[in-house]
């Protein structure tokens, strides 16, 4: 963790096959937000999403390809270092990974599945064979849903459950991690053709919101920790119309207080801010801002302001929010070739493939 005698630091994942430079090191202003690059490293390709761990003493990356990796990188320096080399997934394009239970976990796009990799005392990965979770099922749009895509997967904040979100089969699954190994609890079914991406839980414990990548929407959920149980309620749009074309909606993010929601849609370039009510069983949409730039893959939330990697445009952008409306008002840009994630020192990262 960053602390009195280090400097704040984010770093920014990006496609490499389209040009982005790897795994952004860069220094995160105390008063501003503002970022300014220290580094890069280009350790593995497209290092798309990235997760420190409990201590933030190592930096997790997928490698977004047909034979997905995971690599570890020491970060004591403005120069993330890898431990080793990659390590297999057992799927293939991961596109997102987070840490839970002494594991790291991906979810595995291309393969519809979910792994786990051992991760040792000193936060590098074990070597030994992830242990795999294949989804099963399909959707009825076909050209996206012939079978499952498995988009996300994170603990939920009990840390009893991993949480996976199927944009392929339109469900998200409940699982246990036991002795190494992933088995379902339980899955929920959302409405079919909604394409579910990410799932963000409120701060209470009893909700979460899951951004829909087929439909321009977020269904509003409530979570039952001690069943591992996840209830659909409803869903609310994203968007004041009907979008020109697909909408893609991404990255979706829940304030620390639970009074307002964001979410980025790539198609429009817009972020949309969602007001709580009803004590979060309900949502309701107060309007959209420009997102800074094109194609916001990835929305993260830390210190009171929202960070907006915008793929298509290369940059981050960063915005702070009014705490009394959740309004979003752009203090500045870093520019990124293929931004795919941002993630800080000192807080937990939110997603997107």
């Amino acid at each position: 963790m960053a602390d009195g005698g280090m400097r704040r630091r984010a770093f920014i994942g990006s496609f490499t096959a389209a040009g982005g430079p790897g795994i952004v090191t860069a220094a995160v202003d105390p008063d501003s937000g503002a970022l300014s690059a220290l580094s890069s490293v280009n350790g593995v390709p497209d290092p798309s999403y990235l997760a420190l761990s409990p201590d933030g003493a190592t930096l997790y990356a997928v490698s977004e390809t047909s034979d997905g990796a995971v690599a570890a990188y020491r970060v004591a320096g403005d120069t993330p270092e890898r431990t080793g080399p990659p390590v297999p997934v057992g799927g293939s394009g991961p596109t997102h990974l987070s840490v839970h239970d002494g594991h790291v976990l991906t979810a595995n796009y291309g393969s519809g599945s979910v792994s786990a990799l051992p991760v040792r005392p000193d936060g590098t990965l074990a070597r030994a064979a992830s242990a795999v979770l294949a989804h099963t099922g399909s959707g009825p749009y076909t050209p996206r849903q012939q079978g499952p895509h498995a988009h996300q997967v994170q603990p939920d904040p009990s840390g009893r459950w991993a949480v996976s979100v199927d944009l392929g089969t339109d469900s998200v699954r409940v699982c246990t991690l036991r002795d190494g190994a992933l088995t379902v609890h339980r899955e929920s079914a959302l409405r079919p053709g909604s394409g579910p991406r990410h799932l963000a839980f409120h701060p209470d414990g009893t909700h979460a919101y899951v951004v829909n990548e087929l439909t321009p929407s977020v269904t509003v959920c409530r979570w039952d920790t001690s069943d591992g149980a996840l209830k659909p309620l409803g869903e609310v749009p994203v968007l004041p119309a009907a979008p020109a074309g697909d909408a893609y909606p991404s990255g979706i993010v829940v304030a620390p207080d639970g009074r307002f929601v964001w979410t980025a849609t790539r198609g429009e370039d817009v972020l949309s801010v969602l007001a709580v009510e009803d004590g979060g069983d309900a949502l309701r949409l107060v309007g959209t801002v420009p997102c800074g730039g094109h194609w916001p893959r990835a929305l993260t939330l830390s210190d009171g302001r929202l960070y907006v990697a915008n793929e298509r445009s290369g940059d981050v952008t960063w915005f702070d929010v009014d705490p009394a409306t959740g309004w979003p008002a752009r203090g500045g840009s870093i520019a990124v070739p293929a931004a795919s994630c941002v993630v800080f020192d000192d807080a937990p990262a939110p997603a997107t493939r």
